[in-house]
């Protein structure tokens, strides 16, 4: 009878991790949205096509929904991403992100190494101006 117990806890054990790696989210989810001055800022790596999903080394495209805190669509003046890695001392220079649709942006950065990368949403036009970081895992191409 013990030994019955134990494989039953084996399988309902190997069965909740693959559950749990099913319903995992991915890198390639949609952030939760960040405040940046009078902005909320969503930020979504869009890997397209990339077989890796999520960020990934080399380009990468990011996609900004950008709102008032009403939730209603805004078009700053300006709105730029800057990734760096601070625990290695790494920056890349500012991407310009350009517009789609109303408040909907998209810019490409490039991510030379995988890891911990930051990137800094700076946004300004009428309405003031503010910043917003996200956490992005990069994997290795």
């Amino acid at each position: 009878m013990t030994l019955r117990r134990g494989v039953l806890a084996v399988a309902l054990a190997v069965i909740a991790v693959i559950v749990a790696w099913w319903l995992w989210p991915s890198a390639a989810t949609q952030s939760p949205r960040m405040t940046a001055g009078p902005y909320l800022v969503r930020l979504t790596v869009n890997d397209g096509s990339h077989t890796s999903g999520g960020a990934h080394t080399g380009d990468n495209a990011v996609d900004l929904e950008i709102t008032d805190h009403a939730g209603n669509p805004v078009a700053p003046d300006q709105v730029a991403v800057e990734p760096a890695m601070p625990q290695m001392g790494h920056a890349v220079p500012p991407a310009a992100a350009e517009p789609i649709t109303p408040g909907r942006y998209r810019a490409t950065v490039n991510l030379p190494m995988p890891g911990q990368w930051e990137i800094a949403v700076d946004l300004s036009g009428p309405e003031g101006s503010g910043r917003a970081t996200f956490a992005v895992q990069a994997k290795a191409d």
